[in-house]
């Protein structure tokens, strides 16, 4: 009887760690990460046949209510840090439109008619569609930030390896996923920096919809994602995370559940031809990534003009960090 209780206190003591394996990170990334105040982030997964820019063939829209004490551009300091001596983020409460090619500074002057006052811009990454940018640039930052405008960086680096688009499966993640999400956020990183954007900000990966069900390409994906988050933190920006709601986003949430650690600080998933609305995604549960850290991208392939100048935008509604220009 002595031999069988030891024998199961062993057998006990082997399950613990093993549950604990499955939240440590790979050996050669220890170290500390600390998602901040808020609930660890994940990120929605875009809708299969969804190219990079959101555009698919449905939609909704939705717009956001001013908080007290916010200003008219609904931009304030929250006091929620990611870690140790990170400057504090910008959050932005409203309505947003991102679009494949950053449009030129008039067009966006001329678009301060519109009910937008955030853009979301294609930095960077080898799976982004519009490589060229022609107007992207450091003054261009200044020139919108002047004109009012908020903007959210998105990098479409390397995709899943049972990523849906067919356009993205020549950018699949490789065999060493954490070493290449690692080396993908310094890039991200210093792209980011080059165009003034200061630590603090958020970076946005850019992951399209994948059979998250597939385990296999489900723990590959999420190494990658781990390692890009916890990188992009270790250098002061919020790492966040764009996905379609039923893929990435479910499955960064249930990672969440489990205890998961290096997810996004902030999630910006995809959910058209719904009810717009921050709080009544069905896969995240409500203190998920809360406050300030969502953004619902709610319509896409919608063109819309204002002040002459017509954009194939989506549509998103937010309340997030937003970049921190210089």
């Amino acid at each position: 009887m002595r031999w069988l209780r030891c024998h199961k206190m062993i057998v006990g003591f082997g399950f613990v760690l093993l549950l604990l394996g499955l939240t440590a990170a790979p050996p050669a990334q220890a170290g500390p990460w600390s998602p901040g105040t808020a609930a660890p982030v994940v990120s929605p997964g875009r809708e299969p046949g969804v190219p990079e820019s959101g555009v698919r063939e449905s939609g909704v829209r939705e717009s956001g209510v001013r908080e007290p004490g916010v200003r008219e551009s609904g931009v304030r300091e929250s006091g929620v840090r990611e870690s140790g001596a990170r400057p504090k983020a910008v959050t932005f409460k409203g309505r947003a439109f991102d679009t494949c090619r950053a449009p030129s500074a008039d067009t966006m002057r001329r678009w301060r008619a519109s009910p937008y006052r955030a853009v979301g811009v294609y930095f960077g990454g080898r799976g982004r569609a519009c490589r060229s940018q022609p107007h992207l640039s450091h003054r261009w930052m200044r020139t919108v930030r002047d004109q009012g405008w908020r903007v959210l960086p998105l990098y479409v680096g390397s995709q899943s390896t049972c990523v849906f688009a067919r356009h993205k499966k020549n950018v699949r993640i490789g065999r060493h996923p954490w070493k290449q999400g690692t080396a993908e956020a310094r890039d991200a990183v210093k792209r980011a920096a080059a165009l003034g954007m200061r630590p603090g900000s958020p970076l946005f990966l850019d992951m399209e919809a994948y059979a998250y069900r597939n385990k296999k390409c489900a723990r590959t994906t999420l190494l990658f994602v781990r390692g890009w988050n916890r990188e992009v933190s270790r250098r002061g920006y919020l790492p966040g995370f764009y996905s379609s709601a039923a893929s990435g986003v479910a499955h960064m949430e249930r990672s969440r559940r489990a205890g998961v650690r290096d997810l996004p600080s902030v999630v910006w998933f995809a959910r058209w031809g719904v009810k717009n609305g921050l709080h009544r995604e069905p896969v995240l549960r409500k203190t998920a990534w809360a406050p300030a850290r969502r953004i619902h991208q709610y319509a896409g392939n919608v063109r819309e003009r204002h002040g002459g100048r017509t954009l194939l935008i989506d549509r998103n509604l937010m309340h997030a960090p937003v970049a921190r220009v210089d």
